[in-house]
């Protein structure tokens, strides 16, 4: 879409930007945007937001620059400027914002245009048209429409000059109208007089036009702010200062200047301010706001900290080690930024509709004028104008703009106060279809923090020669079974002699050379693999509790096995049952040995298992279940699993997962939880629920009222639609759709 001569750069070459876009007041304006940066050539992808008012473009350096995109947007009549870097989003957004004035200011305004509506109602009503009130009411309407109604006349005539129309456009053409029309009448009545029509006025009606469609603005505006409160009250958790020791002194610093690797002090019931790893000291943290869990998680020395998580009880030092920008909190800032500009697949609808929608209704306004003025059968003229009036000011594309967005934001950020950071729209609605859940073992129905259970060794080898020996290997790995390997190691050797050539085996074992040996530590069929005899025995206990054996082979012989066992997850049961009753079929696929990992699966419930597969076979099972017509998840936490995380039809990772397997991912758990990927599809498909339920109202909105606005009812009935009432349902419209949003932030998931 965009590139040049055809061809799209590969995803290393692309390079992705977000910037403020201002002046967009509807999907018209939207769509417009979006159709201009689409068309630049050198963009791969756009996507504008109507919410956020940001535009968020994947585009190829190669063939163009962000100052031209910038230049793009303008061209269209909008603002639009670069970021800005100086400071990382979480203290861009602490900072002042400008949507709040913006509410109140539009609060203001609408309330002094409908309470001069109301003025201008019983001075029309109790002087009855005479032209001394007439000139006191255009002088008031004069007033409201300069002061109150200048932004949505400017704006408008900007679109004009650009040869576009959007919502301002449809309400200067409806108030304008009639505002001329009443002007006439009171400079020049006479010429009302000749052709038999009365001078009647509409400045009531003008002013409460513009006052209704203010008050609709400042009410969606403040709707539209606690959309984003989730991701508000996440980027303001963090303190202003930190206690940081410098020259062997305590001093309180802002944050903005802690440094890596500086020593920082946090007290009882203080937040803590940056990442780091504990020194010294012990304590409870409440990391609610990251996991969603509400139960403080024990910290003790070389232990991780994240910045802005609460300390409980104790007292403790730790170094930092991410600060700014490149911390966790700072990281999933971005990340919902990222998600929450950008689009729902099922927002095309509303795209397409709203590129053609102004100039529709135009058209049909004007139609509606000459139907009225040659049919009506007494005041053509005045009735002709007052449903022209009415089609203009009724037909709001805002409520299709608005229908997608609001409920990606609202979710995306119930999503973040449960443990789920979710990746952008486009995954929010393909969670939803997911009717497979792949998981792998470790670390996923396991806990992932397996340890010794048994060593077993030939002569001449003793238990501590077989776990020194696979430690001096194994310390080289990041593997959770490496890790476990050489804590057992520990207490018989101090420090692992060093090994030479080490290689690791993806998903089968490493190898290396240790004091001029050649040593072997995995599985069977790594020792396969190397044309080394596996031994058969000591295999009846991992059968039994689901335990992991470790063969160790020394210049092509079998001299021992380490036994690992990792407790399965408390959850785990609970969550492959939630996911049954959601109709999702759950299939662990894994490394492990058959009988270890049928032991495991019975123990939650699961009846379908894949294992001894390396990481290639992993990403085959995902392919072979999605060819055969299944939307499939695939969740797990390691770098093994980052290939099949990433063929996925929606990746999920684990918190303990490497920043490849969370890359890779669509969906990052921040709990240790599996019963998070039941509400992660529960979430998707209540928040499928809701853009429908908004995008079916929006266009029924619209179907029905402009019908009516034009007069269908009065051949039946005799009724007409009063402008009035045209714009306190077309602020309505906006609000209904962005309240129905709202309610995803209480849904009941489970």
């Amino acid at each position: 879409m965009g590139t040049q001569m055809g061809v799209e750069p590969t995803i290393k070459e692309q390079e992705t930007i977000s910037f403020p876009v201002t002046g967009m007041t509807c999907a018209a304006c939207q769509a417009r945007v979006q159709r201009a940066l689409s068309a630049a050539p050198g963009v791969v992808d756009a996507s504008v937001n109507l919410l956020t008012n940001t535009a968020a473009v994947r585009y190829d350096p190669a063939a163009i620059d962000p100052h031209r995109l910038i230049d793009a947007v303008r061209a269209t009549g909008y603002g639009a400027d670069l970021p800005t870097t100086d400071s990382p989003p979480t203290l861009e957004m602490s900072a002042p914002d400008g949507e709040d004035r913006e509410a109140r200011l539009l609060a203001i305004k609408a309330g002094v245009s409908v309470g001069a509506g109301i003025v201008a109602m019983v001075v029309s009503m109790a002087a009855m048209g005479t032209r001394v009130a007439n000139f006191v009411l255009l002088a008031v309407t004069t007033a409201i429409l300069v002061w109150a109604g200048r932004d949505i006349y400017r704006r408008a005539w900007k679109a004009a000059l650009h040869r576009s129309a959007d919502m301002n456009t449809l309400v200067t053409l409806g108030t304008g109208s009639a505002f001329l029309y009443s002007v006439v009448a009171t400079v020049a009545p006479s010429l009302f007089a000749r052709n038999g029509i009365a001078p009647d006025v509409y400045y009531e009606a003008v002013i409460f036009i513009i006052g209704l469609v203010l008050a609709g603005r400042a009410i969606e505006a403040r709707a539209r702010r606690r959309t984003t409160d989730a991701l508000r009250r996440l980027v303001t958790l963090l303190p202003a200062q930190a206690r940081v020791e410098r020259n062997g002194q305590w001093n309180d610093v802002p944050l903005t200047e802690v440094r890596s690797g500086e020593v920082v002090m946090v007290r009882p019931g203080e937040r803590i301010p940056v990442d780091g790893t504990i020194v010294d000291g012990e304590s409870e943290v409440d990391e609610s706001m990251l996991t969603g869990e509400p139960l403080p998680v024990v910290k003790r020395p070389d232990q991780s900290v994240v910045g802005g998580t609460v300390n409980t009880t104790g007292a403790f030092r730790y170094r930092a080690t991410s600060v700014g920008e490149n911390s966790v909190l700072a990281r999933i800032v971005r990340l919902m930024r990222d998600a929450q500009s950008s689009r729902a697949p099922i927002q095309r609808l509303a795209d397409t509709v709203s590129g053609v929608f102004v100039p529709v209704v135009l058209g049909i306004s004007i139609a509606t004028f000459l139907a009225w003025y040659f049919v009506a059968d007494a005041d053509a003229l005045p009735r002709a104008i007052a449903a022209a009036v009415s089609v203009l000011i009724i037909a709001c594309p805002c409520a299709m703009g608005l229908a997608v967005p609001t409920a990606v934001m609202v979710a995306t950020g119930r999503g973040a106060e449960l443990g789920l950071l979710i990746k952008g729209g486009e995954i929010l609605q393909r969670a939803g279809d997911v009717d497979t859940v792949v998981l792998d073992k470790t670390g996923t129905v396991t806990e992932g923090a397996p340890v010794v259970v048994a060593v077993t060794a030939r002569a001449p080898m003793g238990e501590n020669d077989v776990l020194t020996l696979a430690a001096a290997l194994e310390q080289y790995s990041e593997h959770p079974v490496a890790a476990a390997v050489v804590r057992a190691a520990r207490p018989t050797s101090s420090v692992p002699p060093a090994a030479r050539e080490f290689r690791s085996h993806t998903g089968s074992g490493v190898t290396g050379v240790v004091d001029g040996r050649a040593v072997a530590v995995g599985s069977a069929h790594l020792l396969r693999q190397l044309g080394i005899d596996a031994p058969v025995g000591g295999q009846n206990r991992g059968a039994t509790d689901g335990a992991t054996t470790l063969f160790v082979a020394v210049d092509r012989e079998v001299v021992g096995g380490i036994e690992i066992s990792d407790s399965i997850r408390a959850s785990s049961r609970e969550a492959v049952s939630r996911l049954g009753e959601l109709g999702v079929d759950v299939v662990m696929v894994t490394g492990d040995r058959e009988s270890t990992a049928r032991t495991v699966a019975q123990a939650v419930g699961i009846r379908t298992v894949v294992a001894e597969v390396l990481p290639a076979g992993k990403v085959a099972e995902v392919r072979s279940l999605q060819q055969a017509g299944r939307i499939v998840a695939m969740v797990g936490d390691g770098i093994n699993d980052a290939p099949a995380l990433a063929h996925a039809d929606v990746g999920m990772s684990m918190p303990r997962g490497t920043d490849i397997a969370i890359e890779a991912s669509d969906i990052a758990l921040m709990r240790g939880d599996l019963r998070a990927v039941a509400t992660a599809i529960s979430l998707s498909r209540r928040t499928m629920r809701t853009m429908k339920q908004n995008l079916f109202w929006a266009f029924v909105y619209n179907a029905i009222g402009i019908p009516i606005a034009a007069g269908a009812l009065y051949p039946l009935t005799g009724l007409t639609l009063s402008p009035i009432i045209a714009s306190a349902a077309m602020a309505l419209s906006s609000v209904s759709v962005v309240t129905n949003s709202l309610r995803l932030r209480t849904a009941r998931l489970s």
